[in-house]
């Protein structure tokens, strides 16, 4: 794929209907007239539908790890480095719309297909998977933590039903998760676009805010009580260890930002793709704001005692009135967000895992076998890993420093030095 050095600052508004037809082999939806039977009554998504949902995708179980972020950083440095990450997402996806328009290409791996052959475009999809699978049973553990309960860290801590109901059969976590993959994540799962759940996108994000303010009030209250400390502005260094412990954010604040996965999902279904970088910014803008707000509520109210989890300090008594009522509802509207983002993550998956294992079969859309065939399987799987994986953060940084890493940043970046380099080859040949 060879461009021109310098990108456009311009570009020519596309509809939906203008845009180049996919290869049949790239793990996206289809684009042509003829791929696209069964879509016809669909006229594009809207700019507010694609926000919110790359604002999904954006918001996860990260945002309860952000404030543990601050305890080792600081307030100053905390700040300093969720701003800076948020840059440096929103550079890395404008790199990769940029080279996506130039080489008339339409999915992550159909752009890294470009600049590496076919083992590029496979080792994106596996990325892909790797990393969300685990976000995906990551989110369904918290959930069974948060309505069933856990005793995975040796304390036993009640789920919300648990706690009001008692300890019956049905308030246990396998059947709660049980039910919770039958009643919401499979038929949300089923929808062949992405832009038929900005609705529960919308609520998804709601319900962060949710959270988010409740914490401020906690705060505010705490703070005119004389009930919260100075909190440290700048990293305490005092040995080599606690100077190598300041990169254990780095996991946390990379898995923070990753949506690169989604990017092209969404630019696909966009009614005017000269929108979508519009929307990233408006959704990286709208999740910073949340991120920051969150980080900084969260560390002030709880300070050192802050854990990994921010979740699991709303679990003791906060010393207000009134605190049990808001620990429950701060519990209950977490839950609820990451249920409501399972779907959004899902999709993804669901595509480049058809792509590994189906590269020359017709568009997955097309195809309603494959298509329930592959979202059981994978759901069956992401049921089975939530109840026999304990830990959560270890999966967490496993993938944030890996799969996670390689998708926000080493990618988009080798994907611009390939295309540097192939154009200084091209320059190099003699002329005919």
């Amino acid at each position: 794929m060879t461009i021109r050095g310098d990108a456009p600052k311009t570009e020519k508004k596309k509809s939906r209907k203008s845009k180049a037809i996919v290869d049949e082999k790239a793990p996206l939806l289809p684009k042509s007239k003829e791929e696209n039977a069964g879509f016809d009554d669909f006229d594009g998504a809207s700019f507010s539908g694609a926000v919110f949902n790359l604002s999904t995708t954006i918001v996860g179980a990260g945002i309860m790890a952000l404030p543990a972020t601050f305890k080792q950083l600081g307030m100053v440095a905390g700040i300093v480095a969720i701003i800076f990450t948020a840059f440096l997402a929103e550079k890395s996806i404008e790199f990769l719309l940029r080279f996506t328009r130039a080489g008339k290409v339409v999915s992550y791996g159909g752009l890294m297909g470009d600049a590496f052959g076919k083992f590029g475009r496979a080792i994106v999809q596996i990325c892909v998977v790797v990393n969300n699978l685990g976000v995906l049973i990551v989110y369904m553990i918290i959930i069974g933590d948060v309505l069933s309960g856990t005793s995975a860290s040796g304390d036993l801590h009640a789920g919300i039903l648990e706690k009001w109901f008692g300890a019956h059969w049905w308030t246990g976590r396998t059947f709660i998760l049980l039910f919770t993959t039958l009643a919401v994540f499979a038929p949300l799962a089923s929808f062949k676009r992405i832009d038929s759940l900005r609705f529960t996108s919308a609520l998804s994000v709601g319900l962060a805010v949710v959270f988010l303010v409740i914490a401020v009030g906690i705060s505010i209250v705490k703070i005119f009580s004389g009930g919260i400390e100075m909190p440290k502005l700048f990293p305490v260094i005092t040995d080599v260890s606690s100077f190598f412990n300041l990169f254990t954010v780095v996991p946390v604040l990379v898995t923070a930002y990753i949506c690169h996965y989604n990017v092209h999902s969404i630019d696909n279904e966009l009614e005017d793709s000269s929108q979508m970088q519009g929307v990233v910014r408006s959704a990286i803008g709208l999740c910073t704001v949340v991120y920051l707000m969150t980080s900084f509520f969260g560390f002030l109210l709880f300070g050192e005692g802050t854990l990994d989890d921010v979740l699991a300090n709303f679990d003791s008594d906060l010393g207000i009135p009134f605190g049990s009522v808001l620990n429950d509802a701060v519990r209950i509207s977490y839950a609820a967000h990451l249920i409501l983002v399972f779907p959004v993550v899902f999709y993804p998956t669901r595509i480049n895992i058809d792509g590994l294992l189906f590269s020359s079969a017709r568009p997955l859309v097309q195809d309603n076998f494959r298509f329930a065939s592959v979202t059981i399987a994978l759901i069956v799987s992401i049921f089975i890993g939530a109840n026999f994986i304990p830990s959560i953060w270890d999966a967490f940084q496993f993938t944030g420093a890996t799969a996670a890493v390689c998708l926000s940043y080493i990618f988009p970046a080798a994907i611009v030095l390939s295309t540097i380099l192939q154009q200084e080859k091209t320059k190099s040949l003699p002329s005919l």
